[in-house]
């Protein structure tokens, strides 16, 4: 549970931007004009995106853009959660133990409350459908990341809907929404989304269902939102994440024309109907053949016949910001990524108690498709231990692909120090693990028949367990140099600040070393 201290904080998009506004080089603003379509998204991939995003790139600070070109009132922010420093800083945690504090929200969940329309800032500006000129790609300014991309792309929408025979109740999800027309987008579902369950229920008694997309959150919520089962089974509303995050309970309002709620703070909502039996191409206006950057780095193939959604209003609070993304970014890996970590370390830490000490969910594999596990080994039992974690692991996240298991000297946060350890501490033909034929993820351009005949389907891959440990007999053979404990700081201060009348720097003491090794070696990178 967070302090009163902390309650009083952060609460919405607003205060998060200006908890930020409190700590230096964690939010830059420019008035210069960018156009949305590419260019906004082409200055953020060199000033902040990292991830999975093309080199140069590089982990910076959240941009938010004051004059988007043909929007005269529109703001648009991008990378709010696109460094796990920043991230901490928003959440009210060290980075280095995110991971136990999303786990811990999971156990303090608190369900979300139906407030009155007094509390509904979110629409404190309403554009409805049937206006005369009503338009909605005059009203918000969607981006492209690209230039191939299918269209203007909500990228950070997180969509609220209820199963229609009332037994599964409410979930939210991230979906990426492609914008098609003055009233229509379309909605991308992967394989397994629990409202994509909601929609086939509708779509089954020829009826459309109800959602609201809501976007410019309290940053709790969404990434609270990207859990998913077997941690949230379908039936969960993930916004119980984000109450037990904060301590109270997120607060929600009827939309006004659909029977549907939303986020009484967000700073945009969407409202409509997604409608049964009804199909759009995604590059039906461009024919592109692209959909978007998506977070293994790719563009990737734009569906041929994806839902449509028919927008019914459009409410704001005044002066609106409009998050989104860049879809290969560090943010993606922020907020998928945390979740990935914190499932993976409870059900470990159930099956094994203090066993598994850290997971991390790589860059490299945007949050989703590779997992560092730490282990304790205190026996030669432990070795086979460590490889049953991994497969606990496979078993609670199913959109892992690969695995390295290290030991508690290394540091999971530090690529280099894992690929050491894979080269000191590993035998291809006694370490490595595969298992063939698992589902998958269908955004890997791998898991494919195209590319594996062997494949049944796409997003069906073989997993991989690298074992990296030492084993537990040998351990002695393996104790990495030690080096004296000294105070750095006495003789370089201005590289450790934060350091004077230690022995060391603290490990533990939440800087931003996480997820930096990988990225920190060129010149197109920096810290935070």
């Amino acid at each position: 549970m967070v302090s009163s201290q902390q309650q009083d904080g952060v609460h919405d998009l607003r205060s998060a931007l200006e908890r930020l506004r409190e700590n230096p080089g964690q939010l830059i603003e420019t008035d210069r004009a960018v156009d949305p379509i590419a260019e906004l998204a082409g200055v953020y991939r060199y000033v902040g995106a990292g991830g999975t995003v093309v080199r140069p790139t590089r982990i910076g600070p959240a941009m938010m853009f004051n004059n988007v070109t043909g929007y005269p009132d529109a703001r648009v922010l991008v990378g709010l959660m696109a460094s796990r420093e920043r991230v901490g800083l928003l959440l009210d945690a060290p980075p280095r133990r995110l991971t136990q504090h999303m786990g811990q929200a999971i156990r303090d969940a608190i369900s979300p409350v139906d407030v009155g329309p007094e509390k509904a800032r979110c629409q404190e500006v309403v554009h409805r459908a049937d206006d005369p000129g009503f338009d909605l790609r005059k009203i918000l300014p969607a981006p492209t990341n690209t230039e191939k991309d299918a269209g203007p792309y909500f990228c950070l929408g997180l969509v609220l809907s209820s199963d229609p025979e009332g037994e599964k109740g409410t979930d939210v999800t991230i979906h990426r929404l492609c914008v098609q027309g003055k009233d229509e987008m379309t909605i991308f579902f992967a394989p397994g989304r629990h409202i994509d369950a909601f929609r086939k229920k509708a779509e089954a008694q020829g009826k459309p269902l109800a959602v609201s997309v809501n976007m410019g959150l309290d940053p709790a919520i969404h990434i609270g939102a990207c859990f998913e089962a077997p941690t949230t089974p379908y039936g969960y509303d993930e916004l119980a994440i984000a109450g037990g995050l904060r301590g109270r309970p997120v607060e929600l309002v009827d939309c006004l024309t659909v029977g549907e709620k939303c986020i009484a703070a967000a700073e945009v909502v969407i409202e409509g109907e997604i409608l049964p039996d009804v199909r759009q191409a995604e590059d039906q206006n461009t024919h592109t053949g692209h959909a978007m950057p998506e977070f293994p780095g790719y563009d990737g193939p734009a569906n041929s016949a994806l839902p449509v959604m028919k927008v019914t209003a459009i409410t704001t609070r005044r002066d609106p910001v409009l998050q989104t993304l860049v879809g290969p970014g560090e943010e993606h890996v922020s907020l998928v990524g945390i979740p990935t970590e914190a499932s993976i370390y409870n059900a470990c830490d159930a099956a094994m108690p203090g066993f598994v000490t850290e997971v991390y969910a790589h860059s490299a594999g945007g949050g989703k498709f590779l997992a560092v596990i730490k282990v304790k080994k205190t026996s030669a039992f432990d070795d086979g231990r460590a490889r049953q974690a991994a497969l606990v692991a496979l078993g609670t996240y199913a959109e892992v692909k690969n695995i390295i298991l290290v030991d508690e000297d290394v540091d999971i946060f530090d690529t280099d120090d894992v690929l050491w350890a894979m080269q000191t501490r590993m035998q291809g033909d006694m370490d490595i693990i595969i298992v063939p034929g698992i589902a998958g993820h269908v955004l890997d351009p791998s898991q494919t028949p195209e590319y594996d005949p062997r494949l049944p389907a796409k997003g069906v891959t073989a997993k991989t367990i690298f074992d990296a440990t030492a084993p537990y007999a040998l351990r002695d053979d393996f104790v990495r140099a030690q080096f004296r404990e000294v105070d750095p700081s006495l003789w370089a201060p201005e590289l450790f600040p934060d350091a004077a009348g230690t022995s060391g720097p603290d490990a533990e003491s939440g800087d931003d070393s996480p997820r930096r090794a990988s990225t920190t070696r060129g010149k197109s990178s920096q810290h935070d």
